[in-house]
């Protein structure tokens, strides 16, 4: 795991749009792109799209995206929908079409074989070369609440009431917020090549503590990207603040070879 105290929002944005684009170039017209939504991606989603509306970034033709959970209950359309949203804040704006968005389907009458055709299509697609991430205020990764298994695969899950109350300042109330979702599990993330987590604001600090150098944990279930091969953690000063080892992170970062990049 590679963490890279950061100092600003900004700089996390430009780094994390680099390893995007990264994977993009390289796999030329064939990347998948594992997508989050919520809060903290936005400002990396923001830097991307600037840069293609300047001409400076990749061509996205041949990208196929897959974002990592979906509300079940909210009307087709519905704004606050992870399709939506990302097509919204994101993959409508670099040039990817709708068909090469997948999420997984929360249609009633389809819900108990989501999770397992999701899975599929995954595979199908050859898996994901680098899943953007963020963490919860209580460790959790995509909607794997704590508790969850360390070898879940995409699956139906119930929502705690403060990932409700988290996520009511999308929606105008917490009664309004979905109760259930389908989410990639963590096995099924850690199947991504490289993993990129980004993290910002107070509200993280302990969180990401945790996750990064605190015990390998299902209360954390943001800890299992220790067991990853390629996690690149990027963090703002605030998000980083009660990381014990943050001064080393950062020594280690400015030391490194230029030609390895992230």
């Amino acid at each position: 795991m590679e963490v890279v105290p950061l100092d600003s929002v900004a700089e996390v944005a430009v780094l994390g749009a680099d390893v995007l684009e990264a994977v993009v170039r390289e796999r030329a017209g064939s990347a998948v792109l594992g997508l989050a939504t919520g809060s903290t991606p936005v400002p990396t989603y923001r830097e991307l799209i600037r840069r293609h509306e300047a001409g400076t970034g990749p061509s996205y033709d041949g990208v196929r995206c897959f974002t990592l959970d979906e509300y079940v209950g909210l009307p087709p359309g519905h704004p606050q929908s992870y399709r939506a949203t990302i097509a919204r804040e994101l993959t409508d704006l670099v040039g990817i079409p709708a068909e090469r968005v997948h999420g997984p389907d929360p249609t009633p009458d389809r819900l108990p074989t989501a999770g397992q055709r999701y899975e599929e299509a995954l595979r199908a697609a050859g898996g994901v070369d680098v899943q953007v991430l963020g963490i919860g205020t209580d460790g959790h990764l995509a909607f794997n609440e704590p508790g969850s298994s360390l070898a879940s695969l995409t699956r139906l899950k119930t929502l705690t009431e403060e990932t409700r109350r988290d996520n009511a300042r999308f929606f105008g109330s917490v009664d309004a917020v979905p109760r259930h979702v389908l989410t990639q599990g963590l096995g099924t993330i850690l199947r991504a090549r490289h993993l990129l987590l980004i993290a910002t604001g107070p509200a993280k600090a302990a969180a990401l503590a945790a996750a990064v150098e605190g015990p390998l944990t299902a209360s954390c279930p943001a800890s299992v990207l220790q067991t990853h091969p390629h996690v690149t953690v990027l963090a703002d000063p605030e998000a980083s603040a009660e990381l014990e080892r943050r001064d080393h992170y950062r020594e280690v970062y400015a030391a490194k070879p230029a030609w390895q990049g992230l």
